[in-house]
């Protein structure tokens, strides 16, 4: 089952952190949450997973800024969540996808326990203008069947900004 917004508002800094909160951006189902201000692009035409990819960061200015087709961006969520006893799920607003912006390609599932600021996979159809405090995608929560385990990923837990891919930390044999 999908939680209401009436739910998510009443598991608020219960089972449901968002950091920070605003009931405007509250839906029925969902809640929007707004693009940070860093992107990540990865400054190689080709991309190894064994290895630690290098990036450039790109500060969104307040006049917008282009994005291209065929490049990929990991941008943020401005709002730091933390979910426990629901399962997180994020997808882009319908308002951003009708201008062929996708903002994750194959992450829209979030774990138990998450805490952080999302990673956006973000990619466009023709070059688009964005703008950073935009509300480009929505949270939504699953409830959860039986006992589980919390996340704790060492990768990607209590991130504090946006994060590259690290699997290549997978490979490191310990």
């Amino acid at each position: 089952m999908i939680l209401s917004g009436l739910k998510i508002k009443e598991q608020l800094n219960e089972s449901i952190f968002i950091h920070p909160f605003n009931e405007k951006q509250l839906n029925t189902n969902s809640y929007n949450v707004k693009l940070g201000e860093k992107l990540l692009r990865y400054t190689s035409d080709t991309l190894d997973m064994k290895k630690e990819n290098e990036v450039e960061t790109i500060i969104i200015p307040d006049e917008g800024y282009w994005l291209q087709p065929n490049e990929l961006y990991l941008g943020h969520t401005e709002e730091y969540t933390k979910t426990f006893n629901y399962v997180p799920m994020i997808e882009g607003r319908s308002s951003i996808g009708r201008l062929g912006i996708f903002i994750h390609i194959t992450a829209g599932f979030g774990d138990v326990g998450f805490c952080g600021y999302w990673t956006l996979e973000i990619l466009v159809t023709k070059p688009t203008k964005i703008y950073k405090g935009v509300e480009i995608a929505q949270l939504y929560y699953h409830t959860i069947e039986g006992e589980y385990e919390s996340y704790t990923s060492s990768k990607y837990q209590n991130n504090n900004d946006v994060q590259p891919s690290m699997l290549y930390k997978d490979f490191i044999k310990e």
